[in-house]
């Protein structure tokens, strides 16, 4: 989000005859809020019948900066608001309009002296607060926060000031003092849609997931096409696993239709809800008259694997392959499907490419178990069972394949003990495993009995 541009402070000059000489006086307005209030006047103001406009240099230097700054020429401002503060220092008034010159020179530091020697001459001039803090938001937005909280009770009854205060306080690391914020800017201005969104996002972050997701349906009940707020819904009924966050991508797709990630998270939860046919379609309109990405092939990898289309599938693996030869992963992939083809040599092959590239990759030493076992190669199935459990201490089931092992080399002994380890860890929860294992323990028993 962009820092909300600054305050303008329009005035008019109004000579008033005094002790000898003039000195002007100023009504002013908040231009954000387009309002002004004629009716308040400086204690030293005559009634309009009594006043009397007189030539006067300094009122022309500040007619002369007026001038240059409604013309969007600050720097050209800056000479008539020096020279008349050379003689009327004390003018809150020019100091900010001084200060606003400098903001819109990008000269920061100057801009913050002049809107701080503002507010400490009138202490009451909200737009030298707000201005400050929108100047202090960017760079050091903890800085930020008094000078907006100050404007904030200068003009309790407008949103705006509340929204900024919220915004530094929340990039200051103050989450919860910035939903404060944002909920009492809302309950001023309930239609506010940036600041719903603001506040959306922080109950996101806060894990407040049904509030987050409420406020962005109500953003959009506003505006219909808000990119932000079509993200803010989508992604949190993503995280709360409702089915409807897919749509809710498509949605956002539809405003953004180069958003980096969403469509690929949309054929993801679609090919978790089982859509085969709907995800290809997406990933389809995806790829139409473009060459498709790495991206795009891995997914369509990833749903011909879900239709237990093998060929296919290895088909567009070898495409990405093509563009990723150093991608483990998608050899690791091509080596399970060549698993499920029981093209053990390939599988092999494929997921020691993978080894080689990832060798601390897990899954990677359990599907080449596999692989091994498979293929009837149980001295390496044993050997890689041995490197997975330097790793990971063995489960039921890896204690029944190096039983299973065991006995088919004819060692009666090692497998006899595998079997009674996987019968003392699965507690009877796989029955056909455990039947079959009480049946060999009892013949591996008579076998070691009559060896002896």
């Amino acid at each position: 989000m962009n820092i909300p541009s600054f305050v303008r402070r329009t005035a008019v000059a109004i000579l008033i005859v005094g002790a000898g000489h003039a000195v002007p006086v100023f009504a002013a307005a908040l231009a954000h809020s387009g309002q002004s209030n004629p009716q308040q006047k400086s204690p030293q103001t005559q009634p309009q019948s009594r006043t009397q406009k007189l030539a006067n240099p300094l009122n022309d230097l500040l007619d002369e900066a007026q001038h240059d700054i409604d013309n969007n020429q600050f720097e050209t401002a800056l000479t008539p608001l020096q020279k008349f503060l050379s003689e009327k220092p004390d003018v809150a008034w020019a100091h900010f309009q001084l200060a606003y010159a400098y903001t819109a020179l990008k000269r920061p530091d100057e801009a913050r002296a002049e809107y701080e020697r503002a507010t400490t001459l009138d202490p009451k001039m909200s737009e030298a607060f707000l201005n400050l803090g929108i100047l202090l938001t960017e760079k050091d937005p903890a800085a930020a926060v008094p000078p907006l909280r100050r404007a904030v009770d200068l003009l309790p009854a407008q949103s705006r000031p509340r929204f900024l205060l919220g915004y530094a306080q929340e990039h200051s690391g103050d989450i919860p003092a910035a939903v404060d914020s944002y909920e009492a800017a809302l309950r001023l201005d309930p239609r506010d849609v940036e600041t719903i969104i603001h506040l959306g996002n922080l109950y996101v972050g806060l894990k407040r997931y049904p509030d987050a997701e409420m406020k962005f349906r109500a953003a959009l009940e506003l505006q219909p096409k808000s990119p932000q707020a079509l993200l803010g819904l989508a992604q949190t009924l993503d995280v709360q696993k409702k089915p409807e966050a897919a749509a809710a991508y498509r949605d956002y797709l539809a405003v953004q239709p180069d958003a980096p990630g969403a469509r690929s998270r949309v054929i993801h939860l679609l090919l978790e809800q089982k859509q085969y046919a709907a995800a290809l379609a997406e990933l389809d309109r995806d790829d139409a008259g473009k060459s498709p990405t790495l991206d795009s092939i891995r997914s369509r990898a990833d749903i011909q694997i879900a239709q237990k289309k093998w060929d296919d599938s290895i088909t567009t693996l070898g495409k990405a392959i093509a563009l990723a030869p150093n991608d483990a992963e998608l050899h690791g992939g091509l080596g399970r499907v060549f698993l499920q083809k029981r093209d053990f040599a390939s599988a092999e092959k494929e997921i020691k490419t993978a080894l080689q590239m990832d060798r601390n990759n897990l899954v990677y030493w359990k599907d080449l178990r596999s692989t091994y076992y498979l293929s009837g190669n149980y001295s390496a199935t044993l050997a890689t069972q041995d490197l997975i459990a330097k790793v990971e201490t063995p489960g039921a089931g890896e204690w029944f394949i190096r039983a299973l092992c065991y006995d088919k080399l004819n060692q009666p002994k090692p497998a006899l003990e595998a079997y009674e380890k996987f019968l003392e860890l699965d507690q009877d929860r796989n029955p056909d495993q455990v039947w079959q294992a009480q049946q060999r323990s009892k013949v591996l028993r008579r076998m070691l009995d009559q060896k002896r």
